[in-house]
């Protein structure tokens, strides 16, 4: 049975700064209607301490406790399985979202049944190209819009939980972009709401709140994606960040362009600037 509420995954792992910041964040920006779900991944007790202090919030609804790094899959389908909420979202422990996120996203979803995964938006002002958004913005009943784009990042997105029953659950090894692409595919709509809800992501260095001040404070705690990309520098960093503001932005409406040959070519140039530099765009 599904009420009218909204479930909230956060997943935290050995960034105790941030999850002081963010947790009480996301709890203040709660409505009463609203559940937290936290999983807290590995044995940092900075971290786990951080998170204990919480556990008594009336908004917290349930904790679980991996001693290892189980990933997004796992965590994810925790929540979708054993929530009841007809709204699901997903909140990063590097992330403050807009305090209205959630008014804003669920009334959006109430007003356009065909929504799918919509999200506030990760990226600082310098990095919005208004030609881009521009060709991609869309209008919709009640007054909203969107900047169109088939996924949205996995944090500070609201799903409608009628999109989760059609799509299922994440599939092993399976992306939140790749989710959200197989949404689209059925006729869901996604992307950013517009004008942007910001969410203030930590781990861009140009966040205010960001633990990246210099190249050695990089180096010794670089996210995933930087490690897998051969990122070393808060510079380089910061190109990245911009880069995806950019992908994101230009990335086509045309969902053949994820599939089949077009999928092919653009995997090819991937893996070509790969062995030509280095590095992988994100």
């Amino acid at each position: 049975m599904s009420d009218d509420g909204v479930d909230i995954l956060m997943i935290t792992y050995d960034r105790p700064e941030y999850v002081r910041l963010s947790l009480p964040h996301l709890l203040a920006t709660c409505p009463p209607d609203a559940r937290v779900w936290l999983w807290h991944n590995g044995t940092d007790q900075p971290t786990l301490d951080a998170v204990e202090e919480f556990r008594g919030h009336p908004r917290v609804h349930r904790f679980h406790h991996n001693p290892v790094n189980a990933g997004l899959t796992e965590p994810t389908n925790w929540l979708w399985r054993e929530s009841t909420g007809a709204y699901l979202s997903k909140v990063d422990d590097d992330c403050l979202p807009d305090p209205t996120w959630l008014d804003t996203l669920r009334r959006a979803h109430r007003d356009v049944p065909g929504f799918g995964v919509i999200g506030t938006w990760r990226f600082p002002p310098e990095d919005v190209d208004d030609s881009l958004v521009a060709a991609k913005l869309a209008d919709y009943p009640g007054g909203h819009r969107l900047l169109r784009n088939h996924w949205v990042q996995g944090s500070g997105y609201l799903l409608k939980r009628e999109t989760l029953d059609q799509v299922g659950p994440l599939r092993d090894g399976e992306t939140f972009t790749a989710w959200c692409l197989r949404s689209a595919r059925l006729g869901w709509t996604n992307g950013w709401y517009h004008p942007f809800l910001p969410e203030d992501h930590m781990d861009d260095p140009r966040s205010p709140h960001t633990i990246y001040r210099t190249d050695a404070d990089f180096l010794a705690r670089r996210p995933l994606s930087a490690r897998r990309t051969g990122v070393a520098t808060v510079a380089e960093w910061t190109a990245q960040m911009r880069h995806s503001a950019r992908v994101v932005q230009a990335a086509p409406l045309d969902l053949r362009e994820y599939q089949g040959w077009r999928l092919r070519r653009r995997n090819a140039a991937r893996r070509i600037r790969l062995a030509l530099t280095g590095r992988a765009p994100w």
